[in-house]
């Protein structure tokens, strides 16, 4: 398997710069440099209905698609589990 692109909306950045405990930022950092290795790791579940997975990290949420033509991962999204889901879709 080749080597994916990582691509993340300027939206998801702005989320992840807005948690405010600078570990847990850098291990939500750390997950999406992974998918670039494997962008479905274990743990990760497709979205039912959706072109979209999500992988957890704590209490945190990230969800991307997958463009496996391309080989690029989209980062769409990532937020706290009682909110993550929201305005992804």
């Amino acid at each position: 398997m080749g080597k994916y692109k990582t691509l993340i909306k300027p939206s998801a950045v702005k989320e992840i710069e807005a948690i405010p405990q600078k570990k847990i930022r850098q291990q939500i950092v750390l997950r999406i440099r992974q998918l670039a290795e494997n962008p479905r790791p274990p743990g990760s579940k497709k979205l039912s209905g959706y072109d979209r997975y999500r992988i957890r990290q704590g209490v945190y949420r990230i969800i991307y698609a997958i463009e496996d033509d391309k080989l690029v991962v989209y980062v769409i999204k990532v937020g706290h589990r009682k909110d993550a889901y929201r305005g992804a879709f």
